[in-house]
């Protein structure tokens, strides 16, 4: 019984260490990402692409789906969503890579603007460091603004202006249901998603998205059962 004791107590402190390494270095990265470029000046870089569009220039299905699928308590989380994120590290750590997410919208938009999709337990890290930086500074609709304008579609559309000419032929504001819950599900996986040639498996995933949306009360029940058929047509 002791030698289990000290085996339990060996791995406990074997993971704090663990933990406490990778915070530091995930520091580190997230202090050399604004030394390179500040947060004003990457978020005022942003804005300036001409490609650009405004919480207001956004339909509001696009939006609450989005919401809905990707990140659930975004309005009342302070930008980590830290029982998904703990569990996360814990399995990253213990697999010695990347096998679980838990990212929060925030910390979604903190990896686009500075760390790209390399996987790395010690980039997701310096995300959760940047995320608290980015709510500090910037209020929900703006940070989902600027999730929506620089997250992947598919097809080489980056930004949902990108996404809604270039799917639907349409303004970001004109986005009905159909078309908003459909492009909403893309940033998941925009290679495996993407309308040009994966639209069927995109269609199932638009299906996930429905359903967060009714049970965040964003659509109706009638809403979402004829939106159902008519996928399933």
């Amino acid at each position: 019984m002791k030698i289990i004791k000290r085996v339990l107590l060996y791995l406990a402190l074997l993971f704090v260490f663990a933990i406490g390494a990778l915070g530091i270095a995930g520091y580190m990265e997230y202090r050399d990402a604004l030394k390179e470029m500040p947060l004003s000046e990457k978020i005022e870089e942003i804005r300036k692409q001409p490609d650009y569009v405004t919480y207001d220039e956004i339909a509001p299905y696009l939006l609450d789906a989005t919401v809905s699928v990707e990140d659930k308590r975004f309005y009342t989380h302070g930008g980590i969503d830290y029982l998904a994120t703990a569990r996360a590290i814990a399995s990253n750590v213990f697999y010695n890579g990347i096998v679980s997410g838990g990212s929060t919208i925030t910390q979604q938009l903190a990896k686009n603007l500075y760390f790209g999709y390399e996987p790395s337990v010690v980039r997701k890290a310096a995300e959760i460091f940047m995320a608290k930086d980015l709510e500090e500074h910037y209020t929900k609709e703006e940070i989902l603004e600027l999730y929506v304008n620089v997250i992947n579609y598919g097809d080489n559309h980056i930004g949902i202006k990108q996404a809604a000419e270039g799917y639907f032929q349409i303004a970001p504001s004109a986005l009905n249901l159909d078309q908003a819950s459909l492009l909403a599900g893309i940033p998941q996986s925009p290679s495996n998603y993407q309308l040009s040639n994966h639209e069927t498996v995109a269609r199932k995933r638009q299906k996930v998205v429905l359903e967060a949306m009714l049970r965040d009360e964003k659509i109706t029940e009638q809403q979402y059962e004829e939106m159902i058929a008519k996928i399933e047509k």
